[in-house]
């Protein structure tokens, strides 16, 4: 099973990212994991008029590794109570070859108590036409800045996120297993069917 994580902020060096590189270092079920972060990437905006995406080199890399993932985890700070545009770029410009009838988990961040806002903005409208599968569990690391650092763990929060995290890349990796005879038959079978009804309603 393999897991691809992304990270959505616009700055380099985020907390963001520095979550996603503690969730990518930690010892799960998952054979390989691999964590990209947006902001070192060179991605075009959507733009659904042309065929802007086949001479990108830094997209087409990224479609082959969603293509190759089993499962995803999406990660975006709370700007302004949204997600950030980088996240929703990548979800305009995904395919559903690379993406659908995939696990993913959400995880929202915030230097405050917030985060909340961009998880549910991305089950209600981000994950429409990706067939991406949103599982119950989902991540929103608040404090960012006091958790998940490169020290152990030194207050109650920081552990109870770290054990929290654990269990829900366990619970995810069992997802992917299970959706895995989905793509693999169904699928690959009727894929004049999955052209037909690509977009959601």
């Amino acid at each position: 099973m393999k897991l691809l994580i992304i990270s959505g902020s616009h700055r380099k060096d985020s907390q963001t990212a520095k979550v996603a590189n503690y969730i990518n270092s930690q010892k799960s079920s998952f054979t390989k994991s691999d964590h990209i972060d947006l902001c070192e990437l060179d991605l075009p905006f959507w733009d659904a008029s042309s065929d802007y995406k086949s001479s990108n080199e830094a997209w087409l890399g990224l479609s082959e590794k969603m293509h190759q993932a089993d499962a995803f985890i999406l990660m975006t700070p709370e700007w302004a109570g949204t997600a950030s545009p980088l996240i929703k770029n990548l979800l305009l410009m995904s395919e559903l070859a690379d993406t659908a009838h995939k696990p993913v988990m959400l995880v929202g961040t915030s230097s405050g108590i917030n985060g909340a806002y961009p998880v549910a903005e991305l089950r209600m409208n981000g994950l429409k036409n990706t067939k991406l599968i949103a599982v119950p569990d989902y991540l929103i690391v608040r404090n960012v800045d006091q958790v998940l650092n490169e020290n152990s763990a030194v207050t109650e929060h920081d552990i109870s996120m770290r054990k929290r995290i654990d269990y829900s890349l366990m619970m995810l990796n069992e997802y992917a297993q299970a959706m895995r005879p989905i793509r693999e038959g169904f699928f690959k079978q009727e894929k004049s069917l999955q052209q037909r009804y690509a977009f959601g309603m």
